[in-house]
């Protein structure tokens, strides 16, 4: 019991930053703060829905205690009035509705280890919120061609910071699969350099390197000399203003802001983040989403922006260009040769139903996928398509 007592006292490493037992759970004696603290550690993984869940918890106990409630003593109809609250006080209808999720799974949480009689948030229903398209910003090609080439890569700081936005543009991995990759996640294949990317889910996605990727990753390696490190973190702090890197890896907040950073000396008027740089990568792909699923060699969903959540995968096949089928048929006739008649017959088909929607340009790498900065009105202009090869 002492030992419990002495442990529960002191920080725990698996805690978000910042979190406390809420007084209003501690009043109810150690083993409902034992249960609160156990709701964090035991039952969510994943750091980030670890930490908004803990702010969400917090911020509702905080309320309750304004209130003068007890825990026993609060209701549907006090859950309620805080979710209205929080909607009336400006806050978004997605971000209400995981404060909302966070308390009814405390609640259920508290419910099973017999802390609580019953959970007030079960009946309790947030806003409605539905959306067709993603609010993500997205730099144009002009714009995003321009803070590339306005890195200073003198330094080891700009071939990190190119390397790093470049790993966002071509792969189109988020930013938390980014920061966490290990040198040795980028490795040969053959004659090919291919990197892994650890996804949220538990999700291990790999695919080849884009040339202009990799010339900017052997940059970055050789001027750092972390290329034997195939345990070291790939993308790691700098000690301030010396220009000298850590061994200590980036988190999403020093990406987000050096990306902020470099925007603000690029003079880019759109604002953007992380996650703008896969919107702006995976925008030819989104064209292409039908076919990519087709082919096996396409089958990681970070190469095909293929979501887990199915509306995302809607919205992805609802983008679908037909102009663009065909210019994979070279490369899935090399890829999934059983899959080849089928495509054929399938633009086929479409050429006889939409003609003039069929030029004769390709834009197409060794991939099968557009470089992220090339215009189509320049490939529409360009010599004849070439033939993929292996």
């Amino acid at each position: 019991m002492t030992e419990r007592v002495a442990i529960l006292a002191s920080p725990l490493p698996a805690l978000p930053a910042g979190a406390a037992v809420p007084s209003i759970v501690a009043a109810r004696g150690e083993q409902a703060a034992w249960r609160y603290v156990e709701f964090f550690t035991v039952s969510i993984r994943n750091p980030n829905t670890r930490a908004a869940y803990a702010r969400a918890a917090s911020a509702f106990f905080a309320w309750c205690e304004r209130l003068g409630l007890a825990l026993p003593g609060i209701q549907s109809v006090h859950v309620a009035a805080w979710i209205e609250q929080l909607g009336r006080g400006g806050r978004s209808a997605p971000t209400v509705k995981q404060h909302l999720a966070a308390v009814r799974m405390l609640f259920d949480w508290l419910v099973v280890g017999q802390v609580v009689p019953h959970n007030p948030a079960a009946a309790v229903r947030g806003p409605k919120h539905s959306m067709a398209t993603g609010k993500t910003h997205m730099p144009d090609r002009d714009e995003a061609k321009a803070l590339l080439a306005a890195i200073d890569t003198g330094n080891l700081i700009g071939l990190r910071d190119r390397a790093l936005m470049g790993m966002l543009l071509f792969t189109f991995a988020r930013i938390g699969a980014v920061t966490s990759m290990r040198v040795g996640d980028y490795y040969p294949v053959g004659k090919r350099w291919w990197v892994r990317l650890h996804e949220k889910g538990g999700k291990e996605h790999t695919m080849p390197v884009h040339h202009t990727l990799q010339d900017w990753l052997d940059a970055y390696l050789e001027a750092t000399g972390i290329a034997g490190d195939a345990k070291g973190v790939l993308f790691r702090t700098a000690e301030r203003r010396t220009g000298r890197l850590t061994d200590k890896p980036m988190a999403q907040a020093d990406a987000y802001r050096m990306i902020q950073r470099r925007a603000a000396a690029a003079e880019m008027a759109t604002r953007i983040g992380c996650h703008s740089w896969r919107a702006r990568g995976s925008r030819p792909t989104w064209r292409m989403a039908g076919c990519l699923r087709w082919s096996p060699f396409f089958g990681s969903p970070a190469l095909c922006v293929d979501h887990a959540a199915s509306r995302t995968r809607r919205r992805s096949r609802s983008k679908l260009a037909w102009p663009y089928i065909w210019r994979l048929t070279s490369f899935s006739r090399l890829t999934c040769p059983s899959v080849w008649p089928l495509l054929q017959g399938v633009v086929s088909a479409a050429r006889i139903a939409s003609p003039s929607f069929f030029s004769p340009a390709a834009n197409v790498s060794i991939v099968g996928t557009p470089h992220p900065l090339a215009s189509t009105s320049q490939a529409s202009s360009s010599a004849p398509a070439p033939t993929a090869s292996v």
